[in-house]
């Protein structure tokens, strides 16, 4: 019985195309709402300077930042609240690579970046949900 070799599957192929990005200094209110608007549970965080590196804001960090610290989401800016730097991924990566760093970093989510672009963003559930190995 010879195992068929499984085609390689690259973060390309499972990412979600196109990335939203806010100021670090917008509001929890104003990131909670681009999120809203465009449908997207993480925002890119923008550098600041071109040495600077890329920050990331989740849904996870608005109710820890916000809710459950009992602030108003208007008096916390983005920067207070997000995960800098972000860990990014190739997107040539092959998905089992990528899920191992996900999972080893304790992160749901990564961007994904591509000659210096960021041009996607890649989830553990992706990785189920829009591939066919399972």
């Amino acid at each position: 019985m010879s195992a068929e070799k499984m085609p390689v599957v690259r973060a390309r192929d499972v990412m979600r195309k196109g990335v939203v990005k806010v100021d670090g200094m917008a509001t929890a209110a104003e990131a909670g709402a681009l999120m809203r608007r465009e449908k997207m549970p993480a925002l890119i965080v923008t550098k600041r300077h071109e040495d600077d590196a890329w920050g990331l804001v989740v849904v996870q960090d608005l109710i820890r930042g916000v809710i459950l610290a009992g602030r108003l989401s208007e008096d916390v800016n983005v920067y207070e609240i997000m995960t800098k730097p972000a860990i990014t991924v190739p997107a040539d990566m092959d998905i089992r690579y990528v899920a191992r760093l996900l999972f080893r970093a304790g992160i749901r989510r990564a961007p994904v970046e591509d000659r210096g672009e960021l041009v996607g963003m890649v989830s553990l559930s992706s990785l189920i949900l829009d591939n066919e190995m399972f």
